[in-house]
């Protein structure tokens, strides 16, 4: 049982460096707008990777799907149409906002919502158990800590912008309500997870895999996002007249490999996910949800470091940064005990 849990908590927190990752190599794109980056990101992590994966992956994919209950497919694709609404907001949040401070306020929402109403829904026999007091002490250990990082980003945010007018302040206001609104939403991708577990259960029943049993949601969760995603960038594309940018002379090889990148590192993060909250047993979903969470924003805040976000910071910014993580390393720890019971 414990060599399955630490198995299964490694995977997760794989998946979370992963997904704190993936939007890195946007910062090195500075000839494309964010439309450029994003829809060449959406084509090859939310249509082509999840579909070539499942056909390798999941046996008789299209009977399969044909077979699946109808109940399970309208949610996982409903659930998927949501999460492709908070991955655009999610998108324009952390540009609005920053790698640091945008990912506080959107994964405290994302690790919260994700987790709590699964557990409430799914086992609610677990909540006033060892098991579930656990989790949901580790959940507020993570909210904390992500709170405190997003104040640490916030006071940087202050510090490198002391001489901005007024006007920023609106951009900062709005931004923040696009990161809670990306936070709601995006905890949807969890919710295809956990309540698609008939289509699951079917993919097993045609010889998928245990492991492999999620891919088959995650083809069509990531499609109907992609749908969203795509369009969007799209819109802005012929709003903002920056087709001409995917072959400006400034965009080279590099731009391109780094979208698609972005897309990989994205995808690779869902599935590894899914092999870890499978690993982790019934709670998987639900336990392995905020570790991936709190291993994507340490992952984050390392990354706006090492890329320069916090250059300028104060020593007491960084002090808010390091105990804010320090919040999350504890959650990880009461989490990953929480499942052993």
């Amino acid at each position: 049982m414990a060599r399955s849990v630490a198995l299964g908590v490694s995977e997760v927190l794989i998946a979370g460096l992963l997904n704190g990752s993936f939007v890195v190599p946007m910062k090195r794109m500075p000839a494309w707008r964010w439309e450029n980056s994003w829809l060449v990101y959406s084509v090859t992590g939310l249509l082509i990777a999840p579909w070539a994966t499942a056909c390798v992956t999941v046996p008789h994919l299209g009977s399969l799907l044909l077979s699946s209950p109808t109940a399970a497919m309208i949610r996982v694709l409903l659930f998927g149409l949501g999460w492709g609404i908070g991955s655009v907001l999610f998108g324009l949040g952390v540009t609005q906002l920053g790698l640091a401070l945008g990912y506080g306020i959107i994964l405290g929402i994302i690790a919260t919502v994700g987790s709590l109403l699964p557990l409430a829904v799914l086992h609610p026999d677990r909540i006033w158990t060892r098991q579930g007091y656990a989790l949901m002490e580790g959940i507020v250990l993570v909210v904390i800590g992500i709170v405190v990082c997003a104040i640490a980003g916030r006071r940087r945010e202050k510090e490198a912008a002391a001489r901005r007018t007024e006007g920023h302040q609106s951009s900062f206001l709005l931004g923040l309500m696009i990161c809670i609104l990306a936070g709601v939403f995006s905890a949807m991708l969890n919710f295809a997870f956990t309540f698609g577990a008939g289509l699951q259960q079917e993919a097993l029943s045609f010889g998928t895999a245990p492991s492999m049993a999620a891919n088959a949601v995650w083809a069509l969760t990531l499609t109907t996002g992609f749908v969203v995603n795509a369009g969007y960038c799209v819109y802005l594309l012929q709003k903002n007249g920056t087709w001409g940018h995917f072959s400006a002379p400034k965009s080279s090889a590099q731009y391109w490999a780094g979208g698609g990148l972005m897309g990989l590192l994205c995808f690779a993060s869902f599935i590894l996910y899914g092999v870890g909250a499978i690993t982790l047993g019934p709670l998987g979903g639900i336990v392995g949800w905020p570790l991936l969470m709190s291993t994507s924003l340490i992952t984050a805040n390392s990354w706006g470091v090492l890329t320069g976000e916090w250059r300028g910071a104060s020593r007491r910014s960084y002090s808010y940064s390091l105990v804010g993580i320090v919040f999350l390393i504890a959650a990880i720890i009461v989490i990953s005990w929480s499942n052993t019971g």
